[in-house]
């Protein structure tokens, strides 16, 4: 067996504007849904209890319903791609006029 360890860019230092602290919770809300369209794709339905035998899965529920523990999973994600993103070198700006 080969042993892995994992080495992720840093992110310290760096911050994210207001403007993309609140994109974090939309983004997070979005990688939820489209984590449950997955499951729900490949068979999987709600059930109380996490069952991989029977696909049963107590997350597969709108994001608003999760715990704040699966939302703080999918925050730190989104959190982490958009502090990635500035730490290339990227920028992000939203368009005047667009929705949100």
């Amino acid at each position: 067996m080969t042993t892995y360890t994992p080495n992720p860019i840093s992110t310290e230092g760096v911050e994210l504007s207001q403007d993309l602290l609140r994109l974090t919770e939309q983004i997070a809300a979005n990688v939820h849904e489209i984590w449950s369209a997955g499951r729900l794709a490949g068979g999987w339905q709600y059930g109380e209890c996490r069952d991989d035998r029977r696909k049963l899965h107590p997350c597969l529920v709108p994001y608003d319903r999760l715990p704040e523990s699966e939302k703080d999973y999918d925050r730190n994600t989104a959190m982490e791609t958009l502090k990635l993103i500035q730490k290339l070198g990227f920028e992000i700006k939203k368009e005047e006029g667009s929705e949100q």
